[in-house]
């Protein structure tokens, strides 16, 4: 009978249970000393069946600890909310600005001897530095086309 030869083991699944590992210890299920045990012999590891060892007594990611995956997801909604909040008000002081600077404008305009309407050209550009503003945070916080 012919064994299969053992796989050798990416990165991407040591890192996976590199965080396995993580969790289980932020969760209290290994003291400090045991992760670090474990994620030298992890790295140190070149095929997937030696990986296996290293969680074998953990239970799996979907069973860890629900309620504090909840709890994470809710913190991350809050924060979340908080990151939009501020980016709302950011959009509200920029129309401030230009609503200010665009009155300004039209009150240099009114004042003056001119018939032609010059204050359209800047406040044209002022109200899409505003609309780019307001597009750009909205496509951040969709992870549209101008996501950075």
């Amino acid at each position: 009978m012919n064994a299969e030869p053992p796989i050798r083991a990416s990165d991407t699944e040591r890192d996976e249970i590199a965080k396995r590992i993580q969790a289980a210890t932020a969760e209290g299920r290994l003291t400090l000393q045991e992760a670090d045990e474990r994620l030298t012999g992890v790295f140190a590891s070149k095929y997937q069946h030696e990986l296996a060892t290293f969680v074998a007594d953990l239970p799996s990611e979907e069973l860890a600890r629900p309620a504090a995956r909840g709890a994470a997801a809710r913190d991350r909604a809050g924060a979340d909310a908080g990151v939009e909040h501020r980016a709302n008000i950011a959009v509200a002081i920029h129309a401030a600005i230009v609503v200010v600077i665009s009155v300004f404008l039209v009150s240099t305009w009114a004042r003056g001897d001119s018939s032609f309407f010059w204050p359209a050209f800047p406040m044209f550009w002022l109200f899409m530095s505003l609309l780019g503003n307001m597009r750009g945070r909205r496509s951040r916080r969709t992870g549209g086309p101008n996501r950075r």
